[in-house]
């Protein structure tokens, strides 16, 4: 292979899973007309929450505090879940099993990630939930989709470690999110002549392969095979998708050119990631969708709400410190204004197959790695739900007495069609799904 394909690989993505150009060239939608499309998106931010400017007082009627004030036209649509908490121990510090166990609900490996004071870890040993809903989606016709799923990003650091990843194909699986909405748009929307491009490619990739195979044994033959078969699944789902873009059924939406991905662009980062969350969903490109901002012990500086601290930091800060403490609630404050601009652009986006809004389809969950960031606690892990779900009933507080959140897990795996009697570590799925009717 020249060095300029390999150049070309390595800046396609090629050569970790050829993404993400073919991402854009996935699966043709199978989805039934008239199915009922029930959706989940997860998002996380990081650090923790200000509990007393976060949580309703009161069991019952949903009171919104000042964190959860832009929620405020939707309140009918959301529901508070306090008293979640994540029960899964072992390897790595709060951070590391916070992200890494959020939707997975089981154990770390070991590994020689040093964080905090506890003891190194590595990835996730399961699928999380999200992955696990996709499959199930995925293994039949009539709920599958392109994609699948899609994993959208704002501001990920570009380093792969176990602070960083929350999304989990399987055990020591993980899966980056896309946090560069140009890159995400190509893998949604592609254009002709990137498919050219990948085209050719993979026709010398194959032949490449052809040639390399005479000179190897035969277990690494029969490796080359499945990596052939590959190639050429890849060459017809160029073809499909070429077929697929002369009958896209909606206009590619438009992005603002020359967004750069720095600390001070997150917020138009993070309404064009938004944007093309719902585009794609209502395409029914993916019924299943993660949102991720930054990181477990993400950094950000919001100076566009005059705070020039690093979010982490000003999340150690005590109690005592008026000053921190009124930071860290503005930049909640901020991330469920992304949340409400999220939830209300589904509202006003009529369902494509059936009745009512896409927001009355889906199900939002925003959640986080911990409880409280100065106490790096696990318990009371927020979980904050907007929208609609067969199962949950919306608009009122729940509170819940340290309650494994492996039972909420189940929760949406049997909101998306999909029961399950245990998930991740089997010992904190007892009583099985939460009753959130």
């Amino acid at each position: 292979m020249t060095a300029t394909r390999r150049e070309f690989l390595r800046h396609a993505g090629l050569a970790s899973g050829l993404a993400p150009f073919l991402g854009a060239l996935g699966s043709p939608a199978f989805a039934a007309e008239q199915a009922p499309r029930q959706r989940l998106i997860v998002m996380f931010s990081p650090n923790g929450v200000v509990p007393k400017t976060f949580w309703p007082d009161q069991e019952g009627e949903l009171e919104l505090k000042q964190s959860l004030e832009p929620l405020t036209k939707l309140r009918d649509r959301t529901m508070t879940i306090h008293g979640l908490c994540d029960r899964v121990r072992g390897d790595g510090d709060s951070h590391m099993r916070g992200i890494g166990c959020l939707l997975t609900g089981t154990e770390l490996f070991p590994g020689n990630i040093q964080g905090g004071s506890h003891t190194p870890a590595g990835w996730s040993t399961g699928i999380s939930i999200d992955q696990e809903i996709k499959n199930k989606l995925q293994s039949h016709p009539s709920t599958r989709t392109r994609f699948g799923s899609l994993e959208f990003g704002v501001m990920v650091p570009e380093r792969a470690d176990t602070w960083t990843r929350m999304v989990y194909a399987g055990g020591n699986r993980p899966i980056a999110p896309i946090d560069d909405p140009y890159l995400m748009f190509r893998k949604l929307y592609g254009n002709a002549r990137d498919q050219a491009i990948v085209g050719s490619v993979l026709d010398d990739v194959l032949a490449d392969l052809n040639r390399l195979r005479t000179m190897v044994d035969a277990e690494d033959r029969d490796l080359l095979d499945r990596q052939s078969s590959f190639i050429r699944d890849m060459e017809q789902e160029i073809k499909d998708q070429r077929d697929q873009r002369a009958s896209l059924s909606h206009a590619a939406p438009e992005l603002p050119p020359g967004v750069k991905d720095v600390n001070d662009s997150m917020p138009e980062i993070s309404k064009m990631q938004i944007d093309l969350l719902v585009h794609s969903l209502a395409a029914d490109f993916a019924r299943v969708a993660t949102l991720q901002f930054t990181n477990s012990v993400g950094q950000a500086r919001m100076k566009w709400l005059g705070i020039d601290d690093g979010h982490h930091s000003l999340s150690h800060e005590g109690d005592d410190n008026d000053d921190a403490q009124d930071k860290l609630t503005r930049i909640n404050r901020w991330y469920c204004e992304q949340l409400a601009y999220l939830a209300q652009q589904l509202a006003d986006t009529p369902e494509p197959h059936g009745e009512g809004s896409m927001l009355d389809h889906t199900l939002i969950v925003w959640t986080n790695e911990l409880g409280k960031g100065n106490s790096h606690t696990l318990d009371n892990i927020p979980f904050v739900l907007v929208g609609g779900a067969p199962g949950f009933r919306m608009g009122r507080a729940v509170k819940l007495q340290r309650t494994p959140h492996n039972r909420f897990l189940l929760s949406l795996s049997q909101m998306m069609g999909h029961p399950l009697e245990t998930f991740g570590n089997s010992q904190f799925c007892s009583g099985g799904p939460l009753v959130l009717s």
